[in-house]
């Protein structure tokens, strides 16, 4: 009976030092990656998410309509989301970013928009006697009144974002996701769970946070 090795690689073992220090390069690459995905799915959702919710707060008949849409996006899931979208963007990094930014909405828009319906009606009364015009007190009353509400909510898409960067793994931009779904092989263990570990604190209670916010 031969020993076995004496490498954890070649015992492909779940947890294994070797495989951090011989592969340090990929695991940056692989974070550098889903980092920024998150980012930019983030910034460009938030960019879209505000003028939305100022439009909502303004016209009343237009919370419903977009918190409506924003919340059916939000539950479809995330493979059948990347299939739609595939046609329109490829086997690309815009894909899962698109996928994202359209999965963000709903909680960045809900938020934004229970801060702005959250600031007093006398603080934006004594601002419109001081002479304040709309943009004005938008920029300078009612945003920064809102702020924590929308903190709030960009924060859980951060978390959000963190999770389903993972699922870009199917297209091949998934960042630590790729390492996961290339490591689900019986020959490759200390791959599928060396990976997981920055990316899966994010995962739990995303909906659930969100609706408590």
């Amino acid at each position: 009976m031969t020993a076995p090795p004496d490498d954890c690689l070649a015992r492909n073992e779940w947890i294994c030092g070797e495989y951090l220090s011989t592969r340090r390069q990929i695991l940056w690459d692989a974070v550098v990656q889903h980092l920024q995905l998150t980012a930019v799915s983030v910034l460009i959702g938030l960019v879209i998410a505000l003028p939305l919710a100022v439009l909502a707060r303004r016209w009343g008949w237009a919370a419903g309509p977009v918190l409506a849409v924003t919340t059916i996006l939000y539950t479809i899931p995330s493979l059948a989301m990347f299939s739609l979208l595939l046609p329109v963007y490829g086997l690309s990094a815009s894909l899962v970013v698109a996928g994202l930014v359209l999965y963000s909405l709903t909680l960045l828009v809900r938020n934004i928009l229970a801060g702005l319906r959250a600031v007093p009606e006398e603080t934006r009364q004594a601002a419109r006697g001081m002479g304040y015009g709309p943009i004005r007190l938008l920029l300078t009353v009612e945003l920064p009144l809102a702020l924590p509400a929308a903190m709030a909510g960009l924060r859980i898409a951060v978390v959000s974002a963190v999770s389903l960067v993972t699922v870009g793994a199917i297209v091949g931009h998934g960042g630590l996701g790729n390492l996961i779904y290339a490591g689900i092989t019986p020959t490759t263990w200390c791959r599928s769970s060396t990976a997981p570990a920055p990316a899966a604190r994010a995962s739990p209670r995303r909906w659930a946070d969100s609706t408590t916010s």
